[in-house]
């Protein structure tokens, strides 16, 4: 995929059969979506490419790392924050292994393999991020019947 040279950062949905890797952000005043339920991810930092992003924040976040070749869809978004940046999304999977290595890190208050259908229903989620995982799935549903 072309990336836009300018984004304001990545997010990616890890699954694991039919679950899907999330964290609840802290709830501390004057953060992003305080106390919701989130997906790795985060701000670009330098130069880095959007699948660097990705990955560093999966890192920091988990304490796993994750290569190119987990990754089997990705797509650019508008943007929706206030830099007016587009921002990148991710789809990709888990292994045993790795879920056995996270090592959650300092940012947030917990984090779950949840049932991909619990989440897309959690109502205190980040609804945008539900959005792109539900296109996501339905793309995967389209592709599977043909």
């Amino acid at each position: 995929m072309k990336w836009p040279s300018a984004f304001s950062g990545s997010k990616i949905a890890l699954f694991k059969g039919r679950e899907i890797l999330v964290y609840r952000r802290d709830d501390k005043p004057g953060i992003p979506f305080p106390g919701l339920w989130d997906l790795p991810g985060g701000g670009r930092e330098g130069d880095e490419t959007p699948e660097e992003c990705a990955f560093r924040e999966v890192f920091e976040e988990f304490g796993i790392s994750i290569k190119a070749n987990r990754i089997y869809w990705s797509k650019s978004y508008p943007a929706a924050s206030p830099n007016g940046l587009p921002q990148c999304f991710f789809a990709g999977w888990l292994t045993n292994t790795d879920v056995a290595a996270i090592r959650f890190g300092d940012e947030g208050q917990a984090w779950s393999l949840m049932d991909v259908g619990a989440y897309l229903r959690l109502p205190d989620a980040i609804s945008t991020l539900q959005q792109r995982v539900s296109e996501y799935l339905e793309i995967q549903a389209v592709r599977a019947t043909e």
